[in-house]
């Protein structure tokens, strides 16, 4: 990634659900900058299972210990 910057703040929500075979989830959705045209309208979802939590896990735990 060669073009990285610091974004402006961003209305955030998160969940934890589980699906219909047990498995736990993080869901995290994104609304865009205040500057959008249309606002309060969710512009990412982000969902995490158990293998990218442990994938986040270590990537935080190395570069913000």
């Amino acid at each position: 990634m060669d073009r990285n910057r610091v974004h402006d703040v961003t209305e955030t929500t998160y969940c934890v659900f589980t699906d219909d075979r047990g498995q736990n989830y993080l869901q995290i959705n994104t609304y865009g900058s205040p500057h959008r045209k249309v606002k309060g309208v969710r512009s990412q979802t982000i969902q995490l299972g158990a293998p990218a939590i442990r994938q986040l896990r270590s990537i935080l735990a190395k570069h913000f210990p």
